[in-house]
């Protein structure tokens, strides 16, 4: 089972409400926002954790020359006693619920792909890996945690006393609120807890790739500090997950997707395409096809189409048009889905329905991974809150 320790923290120093300094993951938006972002406060994380191209060959060093500069100038402090991190998030989920979920941020062990304990939860589209390694070899920080999920039972009691606040931000209608937790015994046993069972990717998979890459250069180096990496662990229960789909747009006009799928799926109604879409869907049991002015046909699966073929909408949809020459691109939210249509990025659409936590759980169980792209945590721990020194 994987190794999960406190460590140093670095975080923001003199103010506890750091919103104007932390960012969303950096993959999650665009330069247009980061530029709003590093406009807002000369001390955001994203002058650190989203160098860019126009920013010159030297952009990583340069982003490690300005945390070192807030390291030496007290922006930033490093904490002396090793610590895990408890970050709450309150929110209202898509049903309107007021919610609060909870996990806790430590240092988890990096493990070799296959040798279990720490498990992949969907197959990853590829990605330039370089970037992320770049930073990690200029800065000598994680910057921004994996997300795992935890199949240890009563994780989430062990959160539920409050640390010391020290850092918080509200952002997107999201509380964001971290805690440190420096008592031996508390931190013994919640190690103890997430270190009892294997760990499950939710988000991050190509970051915890990363951390082994950069991980066997410090081997072969001989250098220390790379043997575990910052992550975000979740208790994998109902009440302490929110996770939403990401949907399907195609470069197949409206009627080619509608034949494409009609070998697999009959219509069922048609709709508007709204905020009530989605809890539509999952009441009917169906998916719907998206196409320009934000017209919905409602589809669902016809009779034994589907048998051998695992119960999730995007592997029924990835195997509906498998031999179907298209282009798809991935898309969380349905308003992000209609401005795509309207903005011509995109010909059509599939709205899926999130995944339930009876399948995350299966393939903790299996090993069966989903398509690329079928979760959508939410919402996003901000980057920034807390950083890990790897060295």
């Amino acid at each position: 089972m994987p190794r999960f320790e406190p460590f140093d923290a670095v975080h923001f120093a003199g103010v506890t409400d750091v919103t104007e300094h932390t960012s969303p993951p950096y993959d999650v938006f665009g330069e247009i926002e980061r530029d709003q972002f590093a406009t807002a406060s000369p001390h955001n994380i994203v002058l650190v954790d989203y160098p860019m191209e126009r920013d010159g060959p030297s952009r990583y060093q340069s982003a490690a020359s300005t945390l070192a500069a807030w390291a030496r100038s007290g922006v930033t402090v490093r904490d002396s006693v090793p610590s895990l991190t408890i970050y709450r998030m309150t929110f209202r989920d898509e049903a309107g619920h007021g919610r609060t979920v909870s996990g806790v941020i430590g240092a988890l062990e990096v493990v070799d792909e296959g040798a279990g304990g720490v498990l992949p939860h969907e197959q990853t589209t590829p990605k330039a890996k370089s970037d992320r390694l770049d930073l990690t070899r200029a800065t000598r920080h994680n910057l921004s945690p994996v997300w795992g999920l935890s199949l240890t039972s009563g994780l989430s009691a062990l959160l539920v006393e409050p640390g010391r606040v020290y850092a918080t931000a509200t952002a997107d209608a999201v509380q964001h609120v971290a805690e440190a937790v420096t008592d031996p015994v508390r931190i013994s046993a919640i190690c103890g807890a997430v270190s009892s069972s294997p760990v499950l990717i939710a988000d991050g998979h190509h970051r915890y790739a990363i951390s082994r890459a950069y991980r066997d250069e410090m081997r072969a180096a001989g250098l220390p500090g790379s043997e575990t990496t910052m992550t975000f662990v979740q208790e994998l229960v109902e009440d302490q997950l929110s996770v939403a789909a990401i949907h399907r747009i195609y470069d197949l006009s409206h009627d080619e997707l509608l034949a494409a799928l009609g070998t697999r799926y009959h219509e069922i109604g048609d709709v508007v395409v709204g905020p009530s879409t989605i809890a539509d869907m999952d009441e009917r049991g169906c998916i719907c096809l998206v196409g320009p002015g934000g017209h919905g046909v409602l589809l669902a699966e016809r009779d034994g189409a589907f048998d051998g073929v695992r119960a999730l909408d995007s592997a029924r949809l990835e195997w509906t048009l498998s031999t179907t020459e298209h282009v798809v691109a991935y898309q969380h939210g349905v308003g992000h889905v209609l401005t795509a249509l309207a903005e011509g990025r995109a010909k059509s659409a599939v709205l899926i329905r999130p995944v339930s936590l009876g399948e995350i759980r299966r393939t903790a169980d299996t090993g069966d991974l989903m398509p690329p792209k079928s979760t959508f945590f939410t919402p996003k721990l901000r980057t920034g809150m807390v950083l890990r020194p790897l060295d």
